[in-house]
């Protein structure tokens, strides 16, 4: 394949930001390995340098008034598209890009656009959740009732777009039937994060969740469900995260007398995450919407057994019955019985543990994900070319 320079757009890139930007990390990083040419448009934040080269990506962070590590604000990604549609023209000149690839229909779809028209370049759209209408309802109806046309206008508007999860997929082709969806799933990071490789039966079962503490995350759903335990069960839930929903979830843990049993870590560094998984002994996942999520994938690299709901993305990566297990999206007994089976038989997580593993490697690696990316990118290419 002929070496391309694909330029990616996102408000956020590590260490900044959540699973959009990580996924793009390793996507540009095995293109560099295989000697393309990728380059980075993201928000600055804090004392982050505003350039700088790693492992073959060039990453540019632009003013964007982004305050916090964790999260962006409505406000922080208008002030990102703004910034980065000044800026993109140039960067995309300077560094004679071949492709677009926009993270996020909003707020990074505008810039992708503006390209298409000032730079002639092909275009392609990333979406990742809560950029599809229908996406969260609980939270995010109105801005969809708002930015739904602006949406639609922008997937018409680029050379292909790609949901992570044939899930989210029919989301976004029931907001918009004629518009075409393809699907490159969620990658896994098999060769950062290794398996374990201890499974052995321990007196207390350590169950593990990981991701921002939202609605939409369904862990009101899963303390309930762990009320609901038979009292010989010994386990303990960690809690890594941090969110809008600390409080209201610190409040019913006490309320269902799990103090104790149930523990908020907060936020963990990227790189202690892998030794997080492997010393968990079960993943739990008990969403009410998602795409398809990175810590699910990290939990199977880590060859860990999953509980996690039958919705987009999930149903997609757990196998029900061999990776884990998949229960109706908030059904507490349903989650209960699923825990007891899993918490009870310490012989069909490490079965499922090794499983999900080599599901990961199998179907999921970011080089057969990337893969992916460059014939979809290549494909668009050639078509302006013609």
């Amino acid at each position: 394949m002929t070496p391309r320079r694909i330029l990616f757009i996102n408000y956020e890139y590590p260490p900044v930001g959540g699973g959009g930007g990580n996924a793009m990390r390793h996507i540009a990083r095995e293109m560099a390995r295989r000697g393309h040419a990728p380059f980075v448009l993201t928000a600055a934040q804090g004392r982050l340098p505003p350039i700088d080269v790693t492992d073959g990506v060039t990453v540019r962070r632009i003013p964007a008034l982004r305050r916090r590590v964790e999260r962006s604000s409505v406000a922080e990604m208008l002030a990102f598209m703004a910034s980065s549609m000044f800026a993109a023209p140039g960067y995309a000149r300077q560094w004679r890009v071949d492709a677009v690839i926009a993270f996020f229909t909003l707020p990074c779809g505008p810039t992708a656009s503006l390209l298409k028209r000032t730079n002639r370049l092909p275009t392609i759209v990333a979406l990742r959740g809560g950029d599809v209408p229908g996406f969260d309802p609980l939270t995010m109806k109105t801005y969809h009732a708002l930015t739904g046309g602006a949406i639609k206008w922008l997937w018409h508007d680029a050379d292909a777009v790609i949901a992570n999860s044939e899930g989210l997929a029919d989301m976004a082709r029931a907001h918009d039937p004629r518009q075409k969806i393809g699907v490159i799933p969620q990658g896994a990071d098999t060769a950062g994060i290794a398996a374990k490789t201890a499974y052995g039966a321990r007196e207390t079962v350590e169950l593990l969740t990981v991701g921002r503490l939202a609605m939409h995350k369904g862990l009101d759903v899963l303390l309930a469900a762990l009320a609901q335990l038979a009292p010989d069960l010994s386990w303990r839930l960690s809690i890594v995260g941090d969110g809008p929903e600390h409080a209201a979830l610190g409040a019913q843990v006490s309320r269902l007398n799990l103090n104790g049993r149930v523990t908020f870590k907060g936020w963990a560094e990227r790189e202690a995450l892998p030794a997080i998984y492997r010393d968990a002994d079960l993943f739990l996942l008990p969403s009410r919407e998602e795409g398809m999520a990175n810590v699910l994938m990290e939990a199977m690299c880590a060859g860990l057994p999953s509980i996690a709901t039958r919705i987009a993305g999930s149903r997609e990566a757990v196998i029900d019955g061999e990776t884990g297990l998949l229960t109706p999206s908030e059904d507490a007994p349903a989650l209960a019985r699923a825990l007891e089976a899993l918490i009870r038989d310490p012989g069909l997580r490490e079965r499922m543990g090794r499983a999900a593993r080599a599901r990961a490697e199998e179907t999921y690696s970011w080089p057969v994900i990337t893969d992916r990316w460059l014939d979809i990118a290549e494909r668009i290419i050639q078509k302006q070319g013609a």
